[in-house]
């Protein structure tokens, strides 16, 4: 399972909507935060790899505000 920001990202949701469950993150900066990454949308939570994982986690923390 992954945790980004304190949040448990269901494993059986697609990465685009399972980065809203963190608060401050929409469909639109979702979208943003998977391009920077070089991350597919339609990627399963449960398929990415630690890699991956950590440019979404670098990324949320060095342009997003969340809580």
């Amino acid at each position: 399972m992954a945790r980004i920001a304190g949040v448990d990202l269901p494993p059986n949701k697609r990465v685009e909507i399972a980065l809203t469950y963190i608060y401050g993150i929409g469909r639109s900066q979702s979208k943003i935060i998977l391009t920077g990454a070089g991350i597919n949308q339609d990627t399963k939570v449960r398929d990415l790899n630690d890699d991956e994982i950590n440019k979404i986690r670098k990324i949320i923390e060095e342009q997003q505000t969340v809580e």
